[in-house]
């Protein structure tokens, strides 16, 4: 912390060219600030942009700035954790909340949030409702992954299942009824934790570049011996994968060697004995999709090249 003298809550914004949804973004969260600062909670915004091409950081500073808003302006992309943590480490409020930059606030997001942790001594994270852009459900938490989420993800079965608890789902009814469940972890599109909890277990693991990392931060959270929930009634606007959809290929390798980086660090010799067997399954199965996919010869290359780095991921 830069200032001994806490508020309620930063928002940390890590953004990558995705500037029109950053814009949009940061005019929910001014919105909503104005509001909870006449009732008392103070807040405070910054935006980490990690070397955007599309003039993120310069609509930033031309545009809100004078509203309040810090921006970080990194020279090359430092990754989603380590960018993160810039500004946490400057931040000075008694929670701090990762906010993906394709959500929008909706009102009495922040309110609900800060005051369920204030009448929950033991929860050192929470997590809102997300909902996408037509106000449709949109899964907000999960459970940690385990094999059957890994299966899952290669041989997709029925709806129902991969809608269920197997994959990792808790049930729509829990959101639907409003009232806060304790869950394994939120996605980190909207994720709240106490800063007494991030100072016992550390802020976020620099070695996850993208994907995962607030999975493994939930990990150590519980591990601590934290509670984690998701508060239903704080409802945030979820584009979602905004970013990622730009490098789809690449994406898909950078998402198994965090879960590898993530497996490696946190389950039993067992599971990782399994899980290659399971994705090397997997990978093949995607492979003979590829090959029979009606895609230009291009594509089918790019395809099958991802995939065969992910195998090598496997061999390291």
């Amino acid at each position: 912390m830069t200032n001994e003298k806490l508020i309620d809550l930063s928002i940390v914004i890590v953004s990558y060219n995705v500037r029109e949804l950053l814009q949009e973004c940061l005019k929910s969260v001014i919105s909503h600030q104005s509001l909870v600062t006449s009732q008392g909670l103070t807040t405070e915004t910054f935006v980490v942009d990690n070397a955007s091409t599309d003039s993120s950081a310069q609509m930033v500073r031309e545009k809100f700035a004078t509203r309040g808003v810090q921006l970080i302006e990194n020279k090359n992309n430092r990754g989603f954790a380590a960018a993160n943590n810039q500004a946490f480490r400057e931040s000075r409020g008694r929670y701090v909340m990762m906010l993906n930059p394709d959500t929008v606030v909706r009102a009495g997001a922040f309110e609900t949030l800060v005051e369920f942790m204030d009448a929950h001594s033991r929860a050192g994270a929470c997590g809102g409702k997300l909902v996408y852009a037509d106000g449709t459900f949109q899964h907000s938490a999960f459970m940690f992954p385990g094999l059957a989420q890994i299966f899952f993800d290669f041989f997709p079965l029925h709806a129902r299942l991969l809608e269920g608890r197997i994959n990792g789902r808790y049930p729509r009814s829990l959101y639907a009824r409003g009232d806060p469940f304790q869950i394994d972890h939120p996605l980190g599109a909207c994720f709240l934790v106490r800063r007494e909890t991030a100072e016992q277990v550390g802020w976020l693991d620099e070695k996850f570049f993208l994907n995962c990392e607030e999975i493994d931060w939930a990990m150590r959270i519980k591990r601590a011996g934290w509670e984690i929930w998701c508060a239903p009634q704080a409802e945030i606007v979820h584009y979602e994968a905004q970013s990622k959809k730009q490098f789809r290929n690449e994406s898909f390798v950078n998402l198994w060697r965090a879960r590898f980086y993530l497996f490696s660090k946190h389950y039993s010799r067992a599971f990782q004995f399994v899980a290659p067997a399971l994705v090397r399954a997997g990978l093949r199965y995607l492979a003979r999709q590829a090959r029979r996919a009606r895609v230009t010869q291009d594509e089918k290359e790019k395809m099958l090249s991802a995939y065969q780095q992910i195998r090598n991921l496997m061999k390291q």
